[in-house]
């Protein structure tokens, strides 16, 4: 890269990089990329989720929310920590949010939703995923 650059086109190389990175990394890359927890499978690169052995179709944000929560076992998030790491620092919106995808989260994986298993609400503090 020839002086002066550009942030920006610096950014887009290193994204590029890593991007292609990524691809060779081939499967062993891709393993890690799975999340086990008591029946439930998330697969962060094909964006699927299983439920004892049945696929469970979320949304993207549903998904990404699952999947921050699962990457965090047994840590108690506050509802402003995960709005601001799953829809990002200028994202729209107020804290309801939360409240509302973990709700259509825990109707889609749990068996008994009013007695969640995987999303716990530790109340006063946020959200804890349990492993």
């Amino acid at each position: 890269m020839t002086k002066p650059f550009s942030p920006v086109e610096m950014v887009a190389r290193v994204k590029a990089h890593l991007d292609r990175y990524e691809r060779f990394a081939g499967r062993a890359g891709r393993q890690r990329d799975i999340i086990t927890i008591r029946g439930l499978t998330i697969d962060k690169g094909a964006r699927r989720v299983h439920l004892d052995g049945r696929e469970i179709h979320l949304t993207a944000k549903e998904f990404d929310l699952l999947a921050f929560l699962a990457g965090h076992p047994d840590q108690v998030l506050s509802k402003s920590f995960i709005f601001e790491q799953v829809w990002g620092l200028d994202a729209e919106g107020d804290l309801a949010t939360v409240t509302v995808h973990i709700g259509k989260l825990r109707d889609k994986l749990e068996a008994d939703p009013a007695n969640p298993q995987y999303i716990e609400t530790v109340w006063g503090a946020g959200y804890r995923f349990r492993a």
